[in-house]
């Protein structure tokens, strides 16, 4: 079979103009560096093309907004999954762009699918999601993730306050939730006890809790946290 040509900018004008043409717009190419211009009485259409998303296309569809809110950047129908196709949609919105897709079947002539049209962006705060964050900031005692990281666990406000638990129980041995919370580990003890998300705990009598050799393994991951609860429970004595 012979190999399929590489789709170019040019492969998407046809059908687009074609598209417009049909809608009673008058289509020219190359105009001032715009890719398709298309004009219908005092309404002026602006679209840039590209084979493939990238940042350059959004530079170029933004700096077209200066002359018309009508901008659309136009691309070939991908083959990505919806999530991809989401996250696009959602940022093309924020910017006020509208989405076209060429689409080619074969032999058959391709055509047009205007995913939607620019319009003005409602920016309107989530005050739940706002808050979520803000009551997870809190609830960490420092900063202990480095932005941007991907290989090592997040120390999340419940994993701190996890691992204060386990480093409670190293410290002292098996002790229940109201001794646990005697020492400063808050309201969710018996809930992190019980749920034992990360299975770090276990049950060694009715109502009290010990460290299982997992969790103490595993508290060597957070060391400089680990070690800063471990000095709170057993503050080092001060020389002689």
């Amino acid at each position: 079979m012979p190999k399929a040509r590489t789709l170019t900018e040019a492969d998407l004008y046809e059908p687009i103009a074609r598209y417009l043409d049909g809608l009673g717009y008058t289509v020219r190419g190359e105009v001032m560096d715009c890719d398709i211009t298309a004009a219908r009485g005092d309404e002026l259409v602006v679209i840039e093309m590209k084979r493939t998303f990238c940042t350059a296309l959004l530079v170029q569809a933004t700096k077209r907004q200066r002359l018309t809110d009508s901008v659309y950047i136009a691309l070939p129908r991908p083959k990505q999954t919806p999530h991809w196709r989401r996250g696009i949609r959602h940022l093309l919105r924020r910017l006020e762009l509208g989405l076209i897709f060429v689409c080619f079947h074969g032999r058959r002539k391709p055509t047009v699918e205007v995913v939607f049209h620019p319009v003005p962006c409602q920016r309107q705060k989530r005050k739940a999601a706002k808050r979520a964050v803000l009551t997870e900031m809190e609830g960490r005692s420092g900063d202990f993730n480095c932005g941007g990281s991907t290989r090592r666990k997040i120390v999340t406000a419940y994993r701190e306050n996890a691992i204060q638990i386990a480093c409670c129980l190293d410290a002292k041995g098996p002790m229940s939730p109201r001794q646990l919370r005697a020492l400063g580990t808050g309201a969710k003890t018996l809930s992190i006890l019980y749920s034992n998300f990360y299975g770090w705990f276990e049950r060694v009598d009715r109502g009290v809790y010990a460290l299982r050799a997992r969790g103490r393994e595993e508290l060597g991951e957070f060391a400089e946290l680990a070690g800063q609860y471990r000095e709170a429970v057993e503050p080092k004595a001060s020389p002689a």
